[in-house]
């Protein structure tokens, strides 16, 4: 049997991480429509309104991480890379969640949660441009 390389178990990781918080955010809005009893939209609820856009933010960013992520991996990339970078998108995500869940408004987790997320997606895409031009 071959062995998964170094590099596509560390993307691995992160995308099993990343995919199962995508289905907790998604439990929680399921959890809160069943409660309230809206099927569609968020009812003007601001508790449900919220969910939504932890999830929705959620959706909007880790899809082209994810593929950053594998795309490190397919071209070889530092295993201590891509952890790098999935640790920093995890802890962003992680943090943004937590800081958009508590407050609408500004709070330090949303900012750092998006720093952090910005900070990965910025050195992913710098690292694929560098390994292209640099092979």
């Amino acid at each position: 049997m071959e062995t998964v390389s170094a590099h596509l178990a560390a993307a691995g990781l992160y995308v099993g991480v990343l995919i199962l918080m995508g289905i907790v955010l998604q439990f929680r809005v399921i959890r809160l429509r069943r409660s309230k009893l809206i099927g569609i939209g968020d009812g003007q609820d601001k508790e449900l309104a919220r969910a939504i856009r932890v999830h929705g933010n959620f959706a909007e960013n880790v899809p082209v991480a994810l593929a950053g992520l594998i795309m490190l991996a397919l071209v070889d990339a530092q295993a201590i890379v891509i952890h790098g970078v999935g640790i920093l998108l995890v802890a962003g995500r992680v943090l943004h969640a937590i800081g958009l869940t508590g407050s609408a408004g500004s709070s330090k987790g949303r900012v750092g949660g998006m720093i952090l997320t910005f900070t990965a997606l910025i050195v992913m895409a710098l690292a694929l441009i560098v390994i292209a031009l640099w092979r």
